[in-house]
């Protein structure tokens, strides 16, 4: 048996180690040994190395880039909206509904035309939500 196993290993081109070669003598003789939790066989250096230097896919070397802290999405919507004089609803954080025109706007501000009532200069942080006026 242990003849086989050696015969099978070295068409593979696995090698023994020298404790694995001596356990497989003692086994010969015929002396009883403890088997250890160990492999016994292991890959020769060839695969070992080819293995090696097969590049990795796994993105761990390759970082992608941080995303931009703005994307102009909201300067890029209130640009449209100024411009075409869209009629806007804006519902304020207290439930108070605003209708008017979007004449400009800041960092932290829009500056809101009414009709018929003053003009608002309204912090973003206080606005709920803003949408498009069906009825005008």
């Amino acid at each position: 048996m242990v003849k086989r196993l050696e015969a099978s290993l070295l068409a593979s081109g696995q090698t023994l180690t020298r404790v694995e070669t001596q356990h497989t003598a003692s086994l010969q003789k015929g002396n009883s040994v403890e088997s250890a939790n160990r492999k016994l066989i292991r890959p020769s250096f060839n695969e070992m190395k080819e293995k090696s230097e097969t590049p990795r896919k796994s993105g761990g070397a390759q970082k992608r880039p941080i995303p931009p802290d703005q994307t102009n999405a909201e300067n890029f919507y209130y640009v449209k909206q100024m411009q075409s004089k869209t009629p806007m609803v804006i519902t304020l954080k207290d439930g108070e509904v605003l209708k008017g025109v979007i004449e400009w706007y800041d960092r932290s501000c829009l500056k809101f035309n009414r009709d018929g009532e003053p003009n608002l200069l309204l912090y973003k942080s206080n606005i709920k939500y803003m949408f498009k006026d069906e009825e005008a």
